[in-house]
């Protein structure tokens, strides 16, 4: 079972903004979607490249290689050409500090 791993302040990513981070070896980005805080694997599931420098609209991050989009908070394909999901990571905040594992070796 992983442990939660500190990864940001919460005051220090703001609503709209994200970043990406090393969890175990796996590249996630955490996202602030109005206050709160998601986090899907870095990379897209049509080609492997990473999604995390493609556009955030309407709860969903825009591949920059070729427009598939994901849903944040889940992971689903909202828009092809992908049509298999991001792994999602499980996200807590205590004291003020946003924390992320990686729960699928558990």
């Amino acid at each position: 079972m992983s442990d939660w791993m500190n990864v940001v302040l919460e005051s220090d990513l703001t609503p709209g903004n994200h970043m990406v981070i090393d969890v175990e070896d796996a590249m996630v980005l955490i996202v602030n979607l109005d206050g709160e805080f998601y986090a899907i694997e870095d990379v897209c599931t049509h080609d492997g490249s990473e999604i995390s420098s493609g556009c955030v609209v309407d709860g969903c991050i825009e591949c920059p290689r070729h427009g598939a989009r994901f849903d944040i908070k889940t992971g689903e394909v909202t828009a092809p050409p992908a049509y298999e999901p991001i792994d999602t990571f499980p996200v807590q905040v205590i004291g003020g500090m946003v924390q992320v594992r990686d729960h699928r070796w558990d």
